[in-house]
């Protein structure tokens, strides 16, 4: 769900709310929101501090499912109609945390350094030092789901290389 601030220097844009969170109203309000939060290193209180974490899901509103029961993508409209407008309203965002592909290659496109088509979650993640040197910052993460498990565990590295500057880069954005 969207959370917008004008002092947050953070900001955890995914692909769109799901269907709890869609109910709830809170982005990341299920098992992936902890898992999320673990991998930020910060507490509940803390991740929904809205003066210091903001959310922007490439899609504003719960899109769907398919005829296989998996989420639609993002409805193109809410980037076209609402990004631009709401990001003016956030000047201090040092870091985009952006989970899924969706919000990666948005984000980076903003930037100007789009994503190749051809690219996959996985090698955007794996290139995750290429997008550390953006204005803001743009750590891509694979989505926080019990899904991604198998994957966490094929790729060590995550934790290893990744989630510790990830922590940094949080702890210097929400700091005072």
């Amino acid at each position: 769900m969207l959370r917008v601030s004008s002092t947050a220097r953070l900001l955890v844009a995914g692909q769109a709310p799901g269907a709890r969170v869609h109910a709830s109203g809170l982005p990341f309000d299920d098992a992936s929101g902890d898992r999320l939060r673990a991998w930020m290193g910060v507490d509940r209180e803390t991740f929904y501090d809205a003066a210091r974490i903001a959310f922007l899901p490439t899609g504003l509103c719960f899109p769907g499912y398919d005829a296989k029961g998996a989420d639609l993508p993002p409805r193109v409209e809410c980037v076209a109609t609402w990004h631009a407008r709401v990001l003016a309203l956030m000047p201090k965002i040092e870091a985009v945390l952006c989970v899924g592909g969706y919000a990666q290659r948005f984000h980076a496109a903003r930037l100007g350094r789009p994503i190749p088509k051809s690219a996959k979650v996985d090698d955007i993640v794996r290139a995750w030092r290429d997008y550390a040197n953006l204005r803001p910052r743009l750590i891509p993460t694979p989505h926080p789901s019990w899904r991604n498990t198998n994957w966490l565990r094929r790729n060590p590295w995550f934790e290893t290389e990744l989630l510790p500057e990830l922590r940094a880069i949080v702890a210097s954005a929400i700091s005072d």
